[in-house]
């Protein structure tokens, strides 16, 4: 469909660019003033739990629906995403899920909430998510690669069993119960319905995402990833593009990250949130620096984070994301109840 769109002199590759952009930029202003973050339902304050927990569901279920209707109709075909594999790294995604999920309680917010929290003036975040995209870099195609390929190794092969898709009853009937779920769930929340909307708004840019990448810019020619909401990655490749501009071109996750960070700092700057915040005497700087380590490991043996592995995995009923998202809830209530424990707790988290 790409050459329909008589975008003279584009390629797919730099349109991609944009639209990573376009949904980054929409990402930023919805997450920064719904205070978008899973961890914030697992280790915020108790107060706040709930609700958070709602507009996440919210967002889910607009995800999920979002894209299985845009499957179904065939816009789409999904089945080549790495999450739908047959060969199933179950040890990966359970040692990356539960130590993503750990390190996003001691950074105080996962990758996507860290890109959000940079835009707003948060040194301590900017910090995190350098050292988190250095981890994940390294993961993936550094030091640590060999490493990731060896536990990636160990696999399951599931067959055909790749997705709820595969489950009798098939993607709709399994697509509803959950939406349904995850919609009764949001509206008992105690969230309000402005947040709820925001949550819903964030959930409807992953089938966009796909639907972006997967068949407005299609082009047989010209191939490019299929892809939608995912920070890891964009960490990564933001990161890579950042020190090496020349050699490398810009992709959608370097467009996704930027955008992210834009909408994050104009929505702030409308606001009048806008509040340079550094590490401070008082501050866990080992405690939020450990945890950007772990999310860069964990994010990349998982998966994907909360975002790419949870909203966008999870959209596609992916049982590899299931298992992700699974973990890193596991993960994380895990550091939380460490971490109320103060006479339990590591030297690590309490360390400046």
């Amino acid at each position: 469909m790409f050459h329909e769109l008589g975008l003279a002199g584009w390629t797919p590759q730099a349109a991609a660019v944009v639209l990573g952009a376009v949904l980054g930029l929409a990402f930023g202003l919805l997450a920064e003033r719904s205070r978008f973050c899973l961890r914030r339902s697992l280790a915020g304050e108790p107060g706040e739990r709930g609700p958070a927990l709602g507009v996440w569901a919210a967002a889910l279920a607009i995800a999920i629906a979002g894209t299985t209707a845009i499957a179904g109709a065939g816009l789409v075909d999904l089945a080549s995403h790495r999450l739908l594999s047959a060969r199933l790294p179950a040890v990966a995604i359970v040692a990356g899920g539960l130590m993503f999920g750990a390190g996003m309680v001691l950074a105080r917010g996962c990758a996507s909430r860290l890109t959000v929290l940079a835009g707003t003036g948060n040194l301590r975040a900017v910090a995190t998510l350098v050292v988190f995209a250095v981890l994940a870099h390294a993961t993936l195609k550094g030091a640590l690669a060999p490493g990731r390929a060896w536990i990636g190794g160990l696999v399951i092969d599931t067959g055909k069993v790749t997705s709820l898709a595969a489950v009798p009853g098939g993607a709709p009937l399994w697509a509803a119960i959950i939406v349904a779920a995850l919609l009764v769930a949001a509206v008992t929340s105690r969230a309000g319905w402005r947040d709820l909307a925001m949550g819903a708004g964030i959930g409807a840019l992953v089938p966009l995402g796909w639907l972006g990448t997967g068949f407005v810019l299609h082009d047989e020619f010209a191939p490019i990833p299929l892809e939608t909401l995912a920070f890891t990655s964009a960490a990564s490749e933001g990161l890579f593009w950042w020190v090496a501009g020349t050699a490398v071109a810009p992709t959608f996750g370097v467009g996704l990250l930027a955008g992210a960070i834009a909408g994050s700092f104009l929505s702030a700057l409308a606001a009048r949130r806008l509040a340079p915040t550094g590490f401070t005497a008082e501050t866990g700087t080992g405690r939020y620096l450990a945890g950007g380590a772990l999310m860069g490991v964990g994010g990349v043996l998982a998966g994907g984070c909360t975002v790419g592995a949870g909203l966008a995995g999870i959209s596609m009923l992916s049982l590899a994301a299931l298992l992700a998202l699974g973990s890193i809830i596991a993960g994380g209530v895990a550091a939380r109840v460490l971490l109320d424990r103060p006479a339990r707790r590591p030297a690590l988290m309490t360390a400046v």
